[in-house]
């Protein structure tokens, strides 16, 4: 079942960006048609290539649509200011370096009646050996909870109680908030209509670096988490390292994860560590 077709809640589409001057205008006008009501909400991380200007020219064209947030901050922390700014019912996420489906906010509304958190479908464009390459998935109690923040929606409701992402992640914020979703008794349903692109690395190097990055998180997770191994599905792990490049980002992840064993010392998370409140008011 999905949303009432007549009384559409209010989606709330959250951005976090910085330095995306070359992708930020097809982002916005990928949503400048999606269904109605939804609002923008985009918080800049103190671009410095003309990223929030460009985005302030696109809201003085499109008036009530979007707002500009400006904010020195880190993604999950970003997003944490969007939602305490945003009105709707639900909010959809996605970054400065994707673009959506027409049909994206529709598909996600169509499964907006059962599960409180969904997660959409994304696709990959540019280069396919940086980009053709599937999650590790981690499982808490049935759920895939490593559906990416890049096509994900919330309940605001839900978001706040859980008190949004934790800002002591490097990567890996969206895991561990889809985790703690489940843990508090929410299912995370899946609508694989509901499409964002995404645009991969430009080149080898920034390929490796998002896969060490990934390798830190991941340990980051087990800090805060306990051992997790156990959750993951080893045998389609292993069997989906197909290539060179497959193997290459394993590696390149697997030196991530070692980094943070051996560097994390007093930094590392706790269960009880805090997390900041994002209920009030955006100031």
């Amino acid at each position: 079942m999905g949303s009432n077709p007549s009384n559409p809640p209010l989606v709330s589409v959250v951005i976090t960006v910085r330095n995306e001057a070359h992708h930020i205008e097809q982002l916005l006008e990928s949503l400048v048609g999606q269904a109605a009501p939804i609002e923008i909400v985009l918080i800049d991380a103190v671009s410095r290539d003309g990223t929030r200007e460009l985005a302030e020219g696109f809201a003085s064209r499109h008036p009530g649509l979007l707002r500009v947030i400006e904010r020195p901050c880190s993604r999950g922390l970003g997003r944490n200011i969007g939602v305490r700014a945003a009105h709707g019912e639900w909010v959809a996420f996605i970054d400065g370096d994707c673009f959506a489906d027409p049909q994206w906010v529709k598909r996600l509304r169509q499964a907006f009646s059962g599960p409180s958190v969904v997660a959409g479908r994304t696709v990959v464009v540019g280069k396919s050996r940086y980009g053709q390459l599937e999650r590790v998935e981690l499982l808490q109690r049935g759920f895939d909870v490593t559906f990416p923040s890049c096509n994900l929606a919330y309940r605001r409701e839900l978001f706040l109680q859980l008190g949004g992402f934790d800002p002591r992640f490097i990567t890996a914020e969206d895991i561990d908030l889809n985790m703690r979703a489940v843990l508090a008794g929410a299912s995370i349903g899946y609508q694989p209509e509901a499409v964002v692109y995404h645009h991969m690395r430009s080149n080898f190097v920034r390929f490796l670096i998002q896969a060490f990055w990934n390798g830190y998180g991941r340990k980051q997770l087990t800090e805060k988490h306990g051992r997790l191994w156990g959750r993951y599905r080893l045998r389609r792990l292993i069997s989906n390292q197909r290539g060179v490049m497959a193997w290459v980002r394993l590696t390149a992840a697997l030196a991530g994860y070692a980094t943070r064993v051996a560097t994390g010392g007093n930094r590392r998370l706790t269960p009880d560590g805090m997390v900041p409140d994002v209920r009030g008011s955006p100031t």
